[in-house]
């Protein structure tokens, strides 16, 4: 495994991301196998593992507590962070602080983390002093850095870091070749290296989309080199962006991790990857995508509508001829055949700032002229 140093501290290149562990055909997480990964992690050489509040339902904590706690604690770096939809006063940032520990089975994070800070919620994060409030538990020593994953505009990013910099070390942001543009993220890039902040990366994969992301695009890469996985380009990517401390992956089973790990340790991008890179996103930028990454912070809708699947469902359909023809048998038992209401309640969450009423109104239409 190879390692960035960063406050004198050995953090491994690759990071374990625990939004996406393996589940049982019920939903909940799959202990054996999940346990099983991150013993393999660790004896790999991965040191930092990535947790929130809500991920799983709350069930990615306590799985952590679990399965980090058989090992000794100076083999791993725990990170989490406060929901800050559930701070309804400032007192609960205490509260849920010392809940996150509870089910993490540690007294301090070695990394903490203001989840998911927006331009339509940081508003509410002053004014619950949830950022004094983190800055005490650091003097406290129970948080080892401070920092917090953004999911908004540049304009705020710059605020937030020009405001309080002096209080967040480092900054977690979305990056992947596929967003560099799309969203702009080159610009929250290059404003986190303007205020010198180390950067640890979510979604290089982008929610698995750039793991196999048509087979028009998908061909170039295995035309180019066989024997390397789609996803590791995208992973290669943002771990050698500069600045970039961690690059968490999400890993559902066994076969992603160890391909995560050999990529891990191959040598860095040349031109020619980089060449490549951008010839099948050129490819790939000819199908139109729902630019959703599963998070399902949509979630739950008011009608009942699987919103992050029937998104899945459509974007797979306008990348394989086979799912397309099962579309409408798969977006009936996402939605039971009800339709959007177009109440607006998910709009606000939605890190990738979709239209989502409007998008499943165009979904709807579409299937009714089918």
């Amino acid at each position: 495994m190879r390692y960035n140093e960063v406050w004198g501290k050995k953090l491994s290149r690759l990071g374990f991301g625990g939004m996406r562990l393996p589940c049982e055909s019920d939903g909940k997480i799959d202990y054996a196998a999940a346990e099983a990964m991150v013993d393999r992690a660790l004896e790999a050489g991965i040191n930092y593992f990535d947790t929130a509040y809500g991920y799983h339902g709350g069930q990615s904590e306590r799985f952590y507590g679990r399965a980090l706690s058989r090992h000794a604690r100076e083999k791993y770096l725990v990170a989490d962070k406060m929901p800050t939809w559930e701070c309804h006063v400032p007192a609960d940032t205490d509260r849920l602080f010392a809940e996150q520990c509870s089910r993490v089975q540690v007294d301090r994070f070695d990394f903490y983390l203001i989840h998911n800070i927006q331009d339509g919620n940081f508003a509410h994060v002053e004014e619950m002093e949830i950022i004094g409030n983190l800055a005490r538990k650091r003097e406290e020593g129970r948080i080892g850095h401070l920092g917090f994953s953004f999911h908004g505009s540049a304009e705020l990013l710059e605020r937030v870091l020009s405001g309080y910099g002096d209080v967040f070390e480092f900054v977690q942001l979305q990056l992947n070749y596929f967003d560099w543009e799309y969203i702009n993220a080159k610009r929250l890039h290059e404003i986190a290296r303007a205020h010198g902040k180390p950067i640890v990366v979510m979604e290089p994969v982008r929610g698995g989309m750039l793991a196999s992301l048509s087979p028009e695009a998908d061909a170039v890469y295995r035309a180019y080199c066989p024997d390397l996985s789609v996803a590791s380009y995208a992973l290669r990517y943002a771990m050698q962006l500069p600045g970039v401390m961690v690059t968490l992956s999400g890993m559902s089973n066994w076969e992603q991790l160890e391909d995560n790990l050999k990529n891990a340790d191959l040598p860095d991008l040349t031109e020619k990857d980089y060449a490549v890179i951008g010839k099948a996103l050129d490819v790939f930028r000819r199908n139109t995508l729902i630019p959703c990454t599963g998070c399902r912070y949509c979630m739950d809708c008011t009608v009942g509508l699987d919103i992050p699947g029937v998104f899945r469902a459509v974007n797979d359909a306008r990348l394989s001829a086979d799912a397309a023809r099962r579309l409408p048998e798969r977006l009936s038992g996402l939605t039971g055949g009800k339709e959007c209401i177009a109440c607006g309640k998910c709009v606000p969450y939605c890190p990738q700032h979709i239209e989502i009423p409007a998008r499943m109104a165009e979904i709807a239409a579409s299937m009714r002229k089918e």
